[in-house]
């Protein structure tokens, strides 16, 4: 593959037209009240904000200190107080890499502010030890156009890399997006069309919010999105916002992202392997131990890993003999 210059004058619309105002979610999905800090505090991925969301107010993630979750989205208000003395000010992680930076930068400085990193990807360096990534659920990341666009419903992989390569002969007038560096959904779409960052061509507007279709302007853009979310989105949850637009997700390969119909609907945990993946809670090793840890997150007996209707409610797929191990280990 060649390297790509990523200059984007004149081939990208403008931010105005992508609808960027729309951004952020709206704040009752943070902790509401904000005060009310309880046992655990998460930030990072925007994939699995509202599963974590939703598994916060579950009545089957309780103990007699009442809701253990407290998780801050991706996005909103630029900083978030996360627990009631000495964390005040934390810049908002926008996604699974700055999620886990900003839990390693807490584990470094000592001061118990995060206690968890949401993250759409597993590690990459296991020469650490320091943070255990946990699986809870699985996904599927494919591409989405708008509802009446030309481009086909059914894409290869070499088709995809070539557009996002802005090297397609096929698909000339393509306008692929691509989320922010630090999203996970970016990460795991490049790595599933076998490209790296050299690789992402001229044409790619790369600086988009993952997972959220009202970006896609026209019918010749198209965007890697998370089928989960897509599927959450369109579900009418209170604090679930629905992004979706009139993107719909499509088959690459061949495989069908969703199965079923209406309150049926569910991902294809039989999607092609490349585009499947785990998503993670990621804890430093070392509170393992902890009790609240322990019972919240650890082995598919864990009080998330039990909640099986919440996971299936948000869109994702059950992992139910791997949910809760804490043998990966390392980092980003």
């Amino acid at each position: 593959m060649n390297v790509k210059s990523r200059v984007k004058a004149g081939a990208v619309v403008g931010a105005a037209a992508l609808g960027l105002g729309l951004l952020s979610s709206p704040a009752s999905a943070d902790p509401s009240p904000a005060t009310d800090y309880r046992q655990l505090t998460g930030v990072g991925s925007d994939t699995t904000q509202h599963v974590m969301n939703g598994l916060s107010n579950s009545t089957a993630v309780t103990n007699a200190g009442g809701k253990i979750i407290a998780s801050w989205n991706a996005t909103g208000t630029a900083t978030i107080t996360t627990k009631a003395t000495g964390c005040a000010g934390i810049t908002r992680p926008n996604g699974s890499v700055l999620g886990v930076s900003a839990l390693n930068r807490d584990l470094a400085d000592g001061t118990g502010c995060i206690d968890f990193a949401r993250s759409a990807l597993g590690p990459v360096d296991a020469s650490s030890t320091d943070l255990t990534w946990i699986p809870f659920a699985r996904d599927v990341v494919t591409y989405a156009t708008d509802l009446g666009s030309p481009l086909p419903p059914n894409l290869t992989t070499e088709q995809l890399t070539d557009i996002y390569e802005c090297d397609s002969t096929e698909f000339p007038n393509a306008q692929p997006l691509l989320p922010h560096s630090g999203s996970g959904t970016r990460t795991l779409w490049l790595q599933a069309l076998g490209m790296s960052e050299a690789d992402v061509g001229y044409c790619v507007n790369d600086d988009i919010q993952p997972n959220d279709g009202v970006q896609i302007a026209n019918g010749s853009q198209l965007m890697p999105y998370s089928v989960a979310q897509w599927i959450s989105q369109g579900k009418g949850f209170a604090d679930v916002p629905n992004r979706r637009g009139q993107s719909r997700v499509r088959s690459i390969n061949g495989f069908a992202p969703i199965t079923g119909t209406g309150p049926a609907l569910a991902l294809n945990t039989n999607f092609d392997a490349k585009y499947l993946h785990d998503v993670y809670n990621v804890v430093p090793t070392e509170n393992l131990s902890d009790a609240v840890i322990t019972e919240t997150f650890l082995r598919s007996n864990s009080k998330v890993c039990r909640d099986i209707d919440t996971i299936q409610a948000y869109g994702f797929g059950v992992i139910t003999r791997w949910c809760g191990d804490t043998t990966l280990k390392g980092e980003r």
